[in-house]
């Protein structure tokens, strides 16, 4: 069978697995698909839909969108530029561009990156809402 040019989210997805200790097994169990399926998504010889990826960003405990944009389903810098959000694009570009770098480290920098932006997201959301319920 022929790739479909789904390597690097096959190889990506991989390292997750391997990184968050989990066997075949055990991920294809925790996204509910089966073995030979995601062993063939990992090889690069099937294509996800959005819907396994997000089951699958679930079992391995990641962003769903990180999947999306490994998947070519989702274009990063188009997101970050609808939503304004000029800094994390430039944050993102630069890794990108970095010659450094080889693909499996940009992205564990653009997932910390992006851990850090929700944490600090939901850090002011939580003291907005402190701030509505208890105004001084």
């Amino acid at each position: 069978m022929a790739s479909l040019g789904v390597g690097n989210l096959g190889e990506f997805l991989r390292e997750q697995r391997r990184q968050a200790r989990l066997s075949l097994r055990q991920l294809a169990e925790a996204a509910g698909v089966s073995n030979p399926y995601l062993s063939q998504i990992e090889r690069g010889l099937r294509k996800p839909s959005a819907e396994i990826l997000q089951q699958i960003a679930k079992g391995l405990r990641i962003s769903a969108e990180t999947l999306y944009v490994q998947a070519g389903i989702l274009d990063e810098r188009a997101q970050d530029d609808a939503e304004g959000d000029r800094p994390a694009a430039g944050v993102r570009e630069a890794v990108r561009a970095d010659p450094h770098l080889d693909e499996l480290q940009k992205q564990a920098l653009l997932q910390i990156y992006d851990s850090f932006r929700r944490e600090h997201q939901q850090a002011a959301t939580h003291q907005e809402r402190t701030h509505k319920e208890n105004p001084r």
